[in-house]
């Protein structure tokens, strides 16, 4: 996908070498939004083994998941789609195109999309009105999801959408329903079924093949275009379904020193998107 840009560059292109800094005196890590204890269904958050009509979906969604995302399928998606050759449109269409998106994978809704894309981003500037990048970030988070589109090659959810991990290394077991890669061809390989796999210590997050889906397209998308957004926003956008690194402190030991800053901006973005 290319992205057509109506206003002028004011920012300048070097997407590599900025970023933002944490002021912890200047910034309120916890905003006043207050996320409410219990999803649409009246369960808590992110929990997989509530009893609901989703509940069997959402499990053979990440069976299928869990089975089918490997070091080979990854590198051919990620080959197949950095050629950005699909589409053209604005950023406005691209968020129109989410209201026939609903996330199979998504234990807490069942609402198109696009209404998800405009929540996070209000809801951020509210609390943080002079973050004006992490306001778009929110809105553009998700974006990646028209891949599930036939327009975009109307791929499979489970190779769009839930929850990202590394591949060419062990799946750690803290990954949602992590039973279901037994069945996956690189789960008994010996090049890929240990800590490190084909990573080394601190490589750093950038060097890590992630599972395929909506949150590596749109960083792909993002850098390709020459996003004028700060690193920490492309670390949004590739992370944020990355929940084994973000929630359960998963992976840290293939992080480097911009990863772990990088992080604390994802930690504040994560109440906004739940």
């Amino acid at each position: 996908m290319t992205i057509i840009i109506d206003q002028p560059d004011h920012f300048g292109s070097d997407v590599e070498g900025k970023t933002v800094p944490i002021d912890e005196k200047e910034l309120v890590l916890d905003g006043g939004f207050v996320m409410p204890h219990t999803n649409s269904f009246g369960h808590t958050f992110r929990d997989y083994n509530a009893e609901s009509e989703r509940q069997e979906g959402v499990e053979n969604f990440y069976r299928k998941n869990h089975i089918y995302q490997s070091v080979d399928f990854v590198k051919k998606m990620r080959e197949e789609y950095g050629k950005l050759n699909r589409v053209e449109m604005s950023m406005w269409e691209c968020c129109e195109l989410l209201n026939e998106v609903v996330d199979e994978s998504d234990p807490d809704l069942d609402e198109p999309q696009i209404e998800h894309l405009l929540q996070t981003a209000e809801a951020i500037r509210k609390d943080y009105p002079n973050e004006d990048w992490l306001h778009l970030t929110g809105l553009i988070h998700d974006l990646g999801k028209v891949l599930l589109l036939p327009v975009f090659g109307g791929l499979p959810q489970w190779a769009v959408v839930g929850d990202t991990f590394p591949v060419g290394c062990r799946f750690d077991e803290s990954i949602v329903h992590h039973k279901h890669f037994k069945e996956n061809p690189d789960y008994n390989n010996p090049a890929y079924n240990t800590r490190y796999g084909m990573y080394s210590e601190k490589c750093g997050l950038n060097n890590v093949l992630m599972s395929w889906g909506h949150d590596d397209y749109m960083y792909l998308v993002a850098k390709e275009n020459k996003t004028t957004l700060p690193s920490a926003a492309l670390f949004i956008i590739r992370y944020h379904s990355f929940y084994a690194l973000h929630r359960e402190g998963a992976y840290k030991h293939l992080m480097n020193e911009e990863d772990f800053e990088n992080l604390e901006w994802l930690h504040i973005f994560n109440k906004y998107d739940l």
